[in-house]
């Protein structure tokens, strides 16, 4: 019965299914099981499904457009600042902010501001939104750089640092749209280098798992990058402290399916870090 079943679902794979976006994975065509093997049948079907489910439609569509709305694009800045050099360094960001709020027609809008508390100390990672695609990136870049001031602040940033990096992100579609805290939060940053070829794979499976993490309001922001380290997720958490940040995510395992999802993300990871984030006093959100 088992190698009957196995037939019939490989057959069936061989065709070319079109389903909507979130639910671009193939699923076990439909057996009678006979009531004397209900329960050894269940388990092989339960097999079966997690072997298949990671099959992917083919397609000829970038993942950037089947995930994503092009036409927004975040600016991810990573800082790693001199240790003798932080308080300047706040000071003088605080105000490359305030510039950039004050310049008319920039489409350019700082989202969040954060430290680094645990993970790699004395660094920085402010994420930055840009509204009209690249063309505006384009345009802000010019409108920046003709901006005496802003030159300024920035030759003066590069003393404090030790090294910086940027990242140009989109959104992924299934997250829930980014919705600026108050009070007293903590964020956790949770990235993870994929293998070449597994974004849309990970969409699949994300797009289910993050209905397992929607209860307590913890997701801020799901991002994948476009330009600088590809194959890039980063996922942003919001928590009250550590203490609610761990009773969320044992909650999490408790919630039927969610161990499915994480069995069939971990194999598309190369590698994975987290860090642990405090808002500075200018992030717009806390």
């Amino acid at each position: 019965m088992f190698n009957s079943i196995l037939k019939q679902c490989t057959l069936s794979c061989t065709k070319q299914i079109a389903v909507p976006l979130q639910f671009r994975c193939l699923s076990l065509s439909s057996a009678k099981l006979k009531d004397n093997k209900d329960l050894e049948n269940n388990t092989n079907e339960g097999w079966l499904k997690k072997l298949l489910v990671r099959r992917i439609e083919p397609t000829k569509e970038q993942h950037s457009r089947m995930l994503s709305d092009k036409e927004v694009i975040y600016e991810l800045q990573t800082h790693n600042v001199r240790p003798d050099s932080t308080d300047k360094y706040m000071k003088n960001y605080e105000q490359v902010v305030q510039l950039c709020q004050k310049i008319t027609n920039l489409k350019y809008e700082l989202i969040g501001s954060w430290s680094v508390h645990v993970g790699d100390l004395d660094q920085y990672v402010h994420l930055w939104k840009h509204q009209g695609g690249y063309a505006e990136i384009d345009k802000t870049n010019t409108i920046l750089i003709q901006n005496q001031e802003y030159t300024k602040l920035r030759n003066q940033c590069g003393q404090f640092l030790r090294s910086r990096h940027l990242q140009y992100l989109l959104a992924f579609s299934f997250w829930p749209s980014i919705e600026l805290k108050s009070g007293s939060n903590i964020y956790e940053i949770r990235s993870y280098s994929l293998k070449p070829g597994t974004m849309i794979e990970w969409g699949n499976n994300w797009a289910r798992a993050i209905n397992h993490r929607r209860s307590n309001d913890e997701p801020f922001a799901g991002f994948f990058s476009q330009v600088g380290r590809l194959y890039n997720v980063h996922h942003f958490w919001c928590y009250k402290n550590l203490e609610v940040r761990t009773q969320t995510r044992e909650a999490a395992w408790m919630s039927p399916g969610w161990d499915e999802c994480v069995a069939y993300t971990v194999p598309l990871i190369k590698e994975m870090q987290s860090k642990i984030l405090y808002p500075t006093p200018f992030s717009p959100t806390q």
